[in-house]
């Protein structure tokens, strides 16, 4: 059995949930071909991404003549490629992305189906329901093995329509929310008799995370941050929590952990409140890095107003760390309020400055005890290996399905 593992953009800095997934499925004995849509627009600035990088095919780096050729090869099937096009068209009519790139989808999807030919792979899971699972549902139609993918959101949630999430779900194999949140969006938007195919298998973090040696929480009043530099992950309201508490004369250094199209914003934003002693933004940082960041914290902040279930907070947890996050999405399936971190409602500054003023401030036995208590429900819900041996299965259950109906169709032929 080989594994087409398709993503938009792959290796990227805020993906490592998928290469752990990748790999962990390799350890159980799993071909995986990894294929990215696109070259990486990010800095690659992991080790363990690097490797990764050099192991991925790129549809969009193929030679002009592969394009062409297998433009013309699915035109010996003309049939599927009639129904593929009259599918294209369907969605790209609907979606903000236009018919144009639409049609792009499906080359891309003819070149995905000879690479599948060559390869002998027998099914593609995508990551994210957006573009990649548009590829691989039109490769599918195509002719191609069938497909799964894996849903996070915010993003898919925000716009169902836009990228045919109904349709993707109806033609998909099976079909994974992070979440029992995320699941509940994917029962919301298809229809009762496809509920079956809709499974849950949470985002992993490996061992050498879970394994990592204990060390004490920091008496000094640091505080940790990691992201993306976005308008959803809330950072501009954090920064003025670090400036109410300034003013309060509560001591307090933060750091920013990530880039992203605010860095510039919030940048402005430290300079204006003169916060530049207690605001530190590092750029982009390795995993090893990232470790150390939220080992020399007394917790890990992350005040969202959308996600899906962040793969950071599930870091933080596993090095004992506590937590502060918003009651949004499948967050309040991770932390438990008062045991292993804190929710606050998301976009409230009074509930924010009232908690990170409350962590900056109480012993570091308490903050070490609520940080054991996460790394337990880090170790039970949320061990890559446990949950790549999840994924594991339901790709087994797939394909004995299509030998069996591949063997029934060639029993009943004359």
């Amino acid at each position: 059995m080989k594994i087409l593992y398709l993503v938009n953009q792959y290796p990227k800095i805020s993906h490592s949930f998928i290469r752990r997934e990748i790999r962990a499925l390799e350890e159980l004995d799993l071909q995986i071909l990894r294929v990215s849509v696109r070259k990486p627009e990010e800095i690659i600035v992991d080790p363990e991404d690097q490797q990764e990088f050099e192991a991925t095919k790129v549809i969009l780096q193929a030679k002009k003549l592969i394009f062409i050729l297998s433009s013309l090869l699915i035109l010996t099937d003309p049939v599927r490629f009639w129904e593929a096009l009259k599918l294209t068209l369907k969605m790209g009519w609907k979606s903000e992305r236009g018919l144009l790139r639409h049609l792009a989808y499906l080359v891309e999807a003819s070149l995905l189906k000879l690479w599948c030919q060559k390869e002998q792979v027998t099914h593609i899971h995508a990551h994210f329901g957006t573009n990649s699972t548009t590829v691989a549902l039109l490769t599918h139609k195509l002719g191609g093995p069938p497909y799964s993918f894996t849903v996070h959101g915010p993003e898919e949630f925000d716009k169902v329509s836009d990228i045919a999430l109904p349709r993707k779900i109806k033609e998909a194999s099976f079909v994974v929310g992070i979440s029992s949140y995320g699941r509940s969006q994917l029962y919301r938007w298809s229809d009762l008799e496809d509920w079956s195919k809709i499974e849950v298998v949470h985002c992993g973090v490996e061992r050498k995370f879970l394994d990592t040696l204990l060390k004490p929480i920091p008496e000094q009043p640091r505080l940790v941050c990691i992201g993306r530099l976005a308008p959803q992950k809330g950072q501009l309201l954090l920064i003025e929590a670090v400036n109410q508490l300034h003013l309060l004369g509560v001591e307090c250094r933060m750091t920013l952990v990530g880039d992203g199209p605010m860095r510039s914003q919030i940048e402005n934003f430290i300079t204006k409140h003169h916060l530049e002693e207690q605001i530190k933004i590092t750029g982009w940082a390795s995993e090893s890095q990232v470790q150390e960041y939220i080992l020399e914290s007394r917790a890990l902040i992350l005040p969202s107003f959308a996600e899906g279930l962040p793969v950071v907070l599930m870091e933080a947890l596993a090095l004992r760390r506590p937590v502060i996050s918003t009651y949004i999405a499948g967050i309040p399936e991770l932390v438990r309020p008062g045991v292993s971190g804190w929710l606050i409602p998301a976009g409230s500054l009074k509930d924010l400055v009232e908690v990170m003023q409350k962590v900056l401030q109480m012993s570091t036995k308490e903050l070490e005890k609520m940080g054991e208590s996460g790394y337990q429900d880090v170790l039970k819900e949320h061990d890559v290996r446990r949950e790549a041996e999840k994924l594991a299965q339901l790709f087994h259950k797939q394909t004995t399905k299509v030998k069996i109906e591949t063997s029934n169709r060639e029993g009943n032929n004359p």
